[in-house]
């Protein structure tokens, strides 16, 4: 099963890579050489900039998780990333919840699933409010026709169906295997306050970092844009892209096609776009995850965490 989930992570890697068809893989290594993205400047501020974004995810999974069970933060390493690995071909990283709570006895597993849901709830609530703003300010800016009344009837019904589903929940008409949402409410006011903050926070600083890193992949390529108009298009796009239930390693493509479209209102060469959104794919995905698969390949259920 190890072996079986690395090997598919590597072939689903492989085969977004070498056979998407929006970006030849060979144009875009000559491209990518051409406009000196891999000069030793350049690649060393990419590289750090991956490594903060992962060792805020790492440092926030080890604090949510000292709240049952203090972990350090080598552990915390291993799991976050290889969880990720495990999570790559499963929709919308499924597979990160039961990757990290195999690392852990069964009286502790439903816990540590609601503490990564609780994680991934602060990144998804930075995502959705920084993202929201942005796509305010470019609809207003660059004039998109909407038909509002349209998309107010459609959230009203989301709205209207999410509200019926959450009150049948918490009258407990709904369980899967103990968990219901009264529950996650119950464990999340368990929770110390100074906690949540700290999961924001470090959810705020990852944010910022990957986002920054976008931008500096502009600059990189020439795209001569000032950061509070790129931070407009690069929020709306992470807003989106986060809305679609997809694959993780369909990633590239989500906000590689998202991105195209956004960035075509700045008139930013659509090759330029696609190089970065597959650069961030890979720096921030594929090669964590390759560190992820030695953990996988590595672990064994007599070391489960007590």
């Amino acid at each position: 099963m190890k072996l079986s989930i690395v090997v598919g992570a590597f072939c689903f890697i492989y085969s977004k890579i070498i056979e998407n068809k929006n970006l030849e893989f060979n144009k875009f290594v000559s491209f990518l050489y051409k406009n000196d993205t891999f000069s030793l400047k350049n690649t060393i501020i990419l590289i750090v900039l991956s490594l903060l974004n992962w060792f805020f995810e790492i440092l926030k999974w080890q604090q949510l998780v000292n709240i049952v069970k203090p972990i350090s933060f080598k552990s915390a390493l291993e799991q976050s990333l290889g969880g990720l690995t495990a999570s790559l071909i499963t929709p919308n990283r499924i597979g990160d919840y039961g990757a990290k709570a195999i690392y852990y006895t069964k009286t502790l597993r439903t816990k540590i699933v609601l503490l990564n849901l609780l994680g991934n709830m602060a990144q998804m609530t930075i995502t959705t409010i920084l993202g929201g703003v942005g796509f305010i300010l470019f609809v207003n800016r660059y004039q998109l026709d909407i038909n509002y009344r349209k998309v107010a009837s459609v959230g009203a019904l989301i709205l209207l169906i999410g509200l019926i589903a959450l009150f049948s929940m918490t009258q407990k008409r709904f369980k899967i295997k103990g968990f219901s949402i009264a529950s996650l409410l119950n464990f999340i006011k368990l929770i110390p306050l100074k906690v949540h903050g700290l999961n924001l926070g470090w959810s705020l600083i990852r944010y910022l970092i990957f986002s920054f890193q976008f931008y500096y992949l502009l600059t990189v390529f020439g795209v001569n844009i000032n950061y509070d108009e790129a931070m407009i298009v690069i929020t709306s796009m992470y807003l989106l892209a986060s809305i679609v239930p997809t694959i993780s390693i369909f990633d590239m493509v989500i906000k590689g096609s998202i991105a195209v479209f956004l960035f075509s209102y700045l008139d930013v060469n659509e090759l330029i776009v696609l190089s970065i959104t597959t650069l961030m794919w890979l720096l921030n995905f594929v090669i964590p995850s390759l560190f992820g698969s030695y953990f996988v390949l590595n672990f064994k259920l007599p070391k489960l965490v007590e």
